[in-house]
């Protein structure tokens, strides 16, 4: 494991320093705003609607709801993050929108799936009604399906 993390490492540092933004019509720019400022108001709200909402929930379905909304405030975070990004990575002047130096990073999103992919998880065991053994084989299974999901994503999009 420790060799596999130097090379993704490498190779990620590689093509980061590599990393140009594509020219862009103001169109397409506005479009992607417009998408990335949305998705972040829909993280917020719902966060606060799955928090408010705990007290009216049947006890076994209030650990749920918290994590529910523990995923929607992470996601929220890492879609501010990459709405920075990309605010960053244009200039909007008078000769329209143009690349910037700074790269768009959009690696946020599997920081955000290392975290959330578990929680989401771990929600759905709690919420299954299983035994104890059925809970701890049904983890390991999604548990071992999400790394790797998460593992191959990454450099098969750097790549």
């Amino acid at each position: 494991l420790q060799y596999i993390n130097i090379i993704l490492n490498f190779v990620y540092y590689q093509n980061f320093l590599k990393m140009t933004n594509p020219p862009m019509s103001e169109t397409q720019f506005t479009l992607v705003y417009d998408a990335l400022s949305f998705s972040l108001a829909t993280m917020m709200a719902s966060t606060i609607f799955f928090w408010l909402r705990v007290s009216s929930a049947g006890s076994k379905y209030k650990s749920a709801l918290i994590i529910t909304g523990l995923v929607t405030f992470i996601a929220a975070y890492h879609y501010m993050r990459i709405f920075n990004s990309w605010t960053e990575a244009y200039t909007w002047g008078a000769d329209g929108v143009t690349p910037t130096d700074i790269p768009f990073n959009d690696a946020y999103r599997y920081m955000d799936w290392l975290l959330t992919v578990p929680l989401l998880l771990i929600e759905i065991i709690l919420v299954m009604k299983l035994t104890p053994e059925e809970s701890s084989s049904k983890s390991l299974t999604l548990g071992a399906a999400a790394a790797l999901m998460i593992i191959a994503g990454y450099p098969g999009e750097i790549v």
